[in-house]
């Protein structure tokens, strides 16, 4: 396995290749809506437009179906973003790597974009060691469990904040529900949501990419095993990305919506 190029600024880690990986899904979504918005048509509506309008009619769909139709529509475009976002950073890592090699003779700390990634005494320690350095620069950010948590936490103040912004009474109501002594574990409940969104989202990808890599090590042999792994990975991707939305949709209906047939 490669090393990844980890830096600490102020007494924080930032891996840079999961930066640079969050930075090229983003700007891939972005292209992807503003070539489907480019040339809007009603009679001759372009591939991308048709591509998009099926992509919103499957997000509308999806929200509709955890929640009242006319508080549907405001969370599309959160819909939109979490999908598309997910589902690309997902597929990000599988078409090729780009990994870093250092050279054996290299000495001193090794620096990425004048960035120290590896210090002197650790490269020497390796080379010691008789290991070779070599940092992956290229993979899926949700491969990392700082970007998939880091999405659900967003996710779940953004539940929190809409619940008491919108239906404040009954949302606070709902923790001592069906009974006051439930109490500790509504609050256990709302910590288990950010960390299984997290941990599902990161384990799925994280354990793609691993596979990914131990096939590699079979040389030609695993090829047929790359192409047809490579297939699933995909829909792993699209699984993934739809699950991470609609959980995130539920516990926002969870959080806003009051059934009045329920009291």
């Amino acid at each position: 396995m490669h090393l990844f190029p980890v830096v600490e600024i102020g007494g924080l880690q930032f891996d840079l290749s999961s930066i640079l990986a969050i930075l090229v899904s983003s700007l891939i979504v972005f292209i992807l809506a503003m070539a489907s918005v480019r040339n809007l048509s009603v009679t001759h509506p372009t591939k991308m437009q048709n591509f998009m309008e099926w992509v919103i009619e499957f997000v509308h769909n999806t929200v509709a179906s955890t929640m009242p139709l006319e508080k549907a529509k405001r969370y599309i475009s959160l819909g939109m973003t979490l999908i598309m976002f997910i589902f690309i950073s997902n597929l990000l890592g599988l078409p090729f790597g780009i990994v870093l090699e250092v050279p054996e003779d290299h000495h001193g700390a090794v620096t990425l974009f004048g960035l120290e990634i590896l210090s002197e005494d650790a490269l020497a320690a390796m080379h010691a060691a008789h290991e070779h350095a070599a940092f992956a620069l290229w993979k899926s950010p949700t491969a990392d469990i700082a970007v998939t948590a880091g999405l659900a936490i967003v996710v779940i103040f953004l539940v929190h904040f809409l619940g008491l912004r919108d239906n404040a009474k009954h949302y606070l109501k709902h923790y001592f529900e069906p009974f006051p002594i439930f109490f500790p574990l509504n609050i256990l409940k709302e910590l288990a949501k950010p960390l299984t969104l997290a941990l599902r989202l990161y384990a799925n990808i994280f354990a793609g990419e691993v596979l990914i890599s131990t096939i590699l090590m079979m040389g030609w042999i695993g090829i047929p095993l790359m192409a047809a792994w490579q297939g699933f990975s995909i829909f792993v991707g699209a699984i993934q990305a739809f699950l991470f939305t609609i959980l995130t949709m539920v516990y926002i209906s969870q959080a806003t919506v009051h059934d009045e047939s329920a009291h």
